[in-house]
């Protein structure tokens, strides 16, 4: 079985998706595994340290040869043609908007897997890129909105006077915003947070914070069965930002993570709220790459209203990517290793397995996933790999 790891395409994105330790486990396997020249630099992996882990270092070509693709992100369509018929993508692929380009995956006969759709349950809790990422984002979060304040998080004594603690607001209590809420914390920082979820009280109060919400009826049964916020009236938005607006007037930094799966992120802070914070004072977007929380921020850069900082960098794990490809590479990892037959070492698919069904987005050359199939597409219980076709030239960077 022929594995390929390129060389992320997108100028924004750092990581790599994979890291020696899995190279160790897959050549273990019998794969052999190839890893497209300098993909690791930018996460601080030298293409020596895959070479001695087992990988051979290989051109964009070798893509073509492979039986499965991991990446971070999907191909782009000129990628996805250049991969062989029946290849097996492992990836984030942020299919919502991006419907096109799903559509070239499944004509070029991909059996593409989105990594961000697998279910939060115990057996793939290990697999769940969503979380490992999320925990990354929500702490360099902190990182970022403490490098642009102009003051310290801690409360300090010295002989010269006391600094005062500053004030930090965590907007959404998921993975992300419970590991800012937390680092906050470490830092010194008086926190407070929110959340549409009621069980998100409990956890915000456990991690020393204080929770900041409208509590009636429709706060009580906010939450999806998959654990994830659903989407509030309009009544309860109005009550919600009208708390919101007189908390943030008193913060110095504040994060949003709020995001809903397929839709534009919620907008939560107006400019007006911006407005009525004190100079100096940040806020962090980390919803920006779906139209962001706050208003007024742009996608990729800092901006400034009032002298209040607005961040919006993308892709908030590739920041740190060294930590952020370690544990996404083991994602990837997990994932595969439930296809690889631990007999023979070949592929195996079990399209009747629930972590396959509820990732796999194309297959047999049409989307089969129920989100963005036009129909439904029958499948067997188990359809084993194609045998590796001859050899082809391809592109994948």
């Amino acid at each position: 079985m022929n594995i390929f790891i390129p060389k992320e395409s997108n100028s924004v994105e750092t990581r790599v998706a994979a890291s020696p330790d899995t190279i160790k486990k897959l050549v273990g396997y019998g794969c052999k595994v190839s890893v497209e020249k300098g993909a690791g630099t930018l996460s601080k992996i030298t293409d020596e340290a895959f070479k001695v882990a087992g990988a051979s270092i290989a051109s964009a070509k070798s893509a073509g040869e492979a039986d499965v693709v991991l990446r971070v992100l999907r191909p782009t369509p000129a990628e996805a043609k250049k991969y062989k018929k029946g290849a097996i993508v492992l990836a984030s692929m942020d299919p919502y908007g991006n419907e096109k380009d799903v559509a070239v995956m499944a004509k070029a006969g991909l059996s593409a897997f989105a990594m961000e759709f697998m279910p939060r349950i115990t057996r793939a809790q290990v697999m769940d890129v969503l979380s490992s990422q999320a925990n990354l984002a929500g702490y360099q979060a902190v990182v970022e909105g403490a490098s642009h304040y102009s003051r310290t998080l801690p409360m300090m004594m010295t002989a010269a006077g006391t600094v005062a603690a500053a004030k930090c607001f965590v907007m959404g209590a998921g993975v992300a915003g419970l590991q800012a809420i937390a680092t906050a914390r470490r830092l010194g920082a008086i926190v407070t947070a929110t959340d549409v979820r009621p069980a998100a009280k409990e956890q915000v109060e456990s991690l020393g914070a204080k929770f900041v919400a409208v509590e009636d009826d429709e706060f009580k049964q906010a939450e999806t069965a998959g654990g994830y916020a659903k989407e509030m009236s309009a009544e309860y938005k109005a009550k919600q930002a009208e708390l919101v607006a007189s908390h943030i007037a008193k913060q110095d930094i504040v994060i949003t993570t709020a995001l809903i799966p397929g839709r534009p992120a919620p907008r939560l802070i107006t400019k007006e709220m911006v407005k009525s914070m004190q100079p100096g004072s940040v806020l962090v977007d980390l919803a920006v790459e779906r139209g962001g929380n706050v208003e007024g921020a742009k996608a990729g850069d800092v901006v400034k209203i009032d002298d209040v900082s607005i961040v919006g960098y993308l892709n908030m794990p590739g920041r740190i990517a060294a930590s952020a490809s370690l544990l996404y590479s083991k994602n990837l990892l997990a994932f595969l290793e439930t296809m690889i037959d631990k007999e023979t070492g070949k592929l195996s698919l079990n399209l009747e397995d629930e972590l396959v069904s509820a990732t796999l987005l194309t297959y047999g050359g049409k989307i089969v996933h129920p989100n963005f199939a036009k129909e439904a597409v029958p499948v067997s219980k188990k359809a084993p790999a194609k045998k590796p076709s001859p050899k082809s030239t391809g592109v994948a960077k």
